[in-house]
């Protein structure tokens, strides 16, 4: 089985930037599974719940996006929102490596290192994310942690805003964009995902739906190769595209 796998900061990140891939994904077959790296219990309660609920509140928010999606199985850790970037090494690193020795993923989704939007917990897992995906490939690191996989391509979002990508001109052409995926046929996934993060949706809602049309906002996804096989004639539309012209590395 081909095997996807999302890893995030927090609830809510794969839906906003993933969700309309996961979903097609899913829908055909592939084994999906999201990692989510906090609980987010720093971000907005949207009146729904206490300060003190939130972790749990948005927990179950990401498994039931997760669920909408199609996704396999949904993985929460145990760090802590806002301060992901002081997750001690090691720890982070060993959890990493046993999800992806696990699920064996042929293709990883996860945050640039700008984080796409410079915040703090974007840039970590990032980091941390490129971190396990090499310590996962070399069986000297974690040997309990099952035998080693090498992650065939891990890919980035991709430089524009994926809200913005059904508005742009000259989609084709703009840099960064190795993956654009139509979205249209899962787009009521997306916005049923969108809505799982209850406590979330007023400012998601602001971003898909007041800021243009749903099907310009959630028309595409795009993904930039950071690591492996590129596609011969980018952008190209399967993420498991073997047609390759070489090989990147993360820069």
């Amino acid at each position: 089985m081909v095997r996807l796998l999302f890893i995030g900061a927090h609830p809510d990140d794969e839906t906003f930037l993933a969700a309309g891939t996961l979903a097609k994904y899913a829908a055909a077959g592939v084994h999906v599974a999201i990692v989510c790296a906090t609980r987010g219990e720093r971000g907005a309660t949207g009146d729904l719940c206490s300060i003190e609920e939130l972790p749990r509140v948005r927990e179950a928010e990401v498994r039931e996006a997760g669920r909408v999606l199609g996704a396999c199985e949904v993985e929460v850790l145990p760090f802590v929102d806002q301060l992901l970037a002081s997750a001690p090494a090691d720890d982070i690193r060993r959890r990493i490596v046993q999800i992806i020795r696990r699920i064996r993923p042929e293709t990883v989704i996860t945050f640039d290192p700008e984080g796409g939007n410079q915040h703090p917990d974007h840039i970590a897992i990032s980091r941390f994310g490129a971190d396990g995906i090499s310590a996962a490939a070399d069986g000297r690191w974690y040997p309990e942690a099952g035998k080693p996989h090498v992650v065939g391509r891990l890919l980035w979002q991709s430089p524009l805003h994926v809200f913005d990508l059904g508005r742009m001109p000259d989609l084709q052409g703009q840099p960064g964009l190795d993956f654009l995926i139509d979205i249209e046929p899962f787009r009521d996934r997306k916005e049923a995902a969108l809505r799982a993060h209850r406590t979330q949706w007023p400012g998601l809602h602001k971003i898909f739906f007041e800021k243009g049309k749903p099907e310009e906002t959630m028309r595409w996804e795009a993904f930039r190769v950071a690591y492996g096989p590129r596609p011969a004639n980018p952008p190209a539309d399967d993420l498991f595209k073997h047609e390759v012209t070489s090989v990147s590395t993360i820069s």
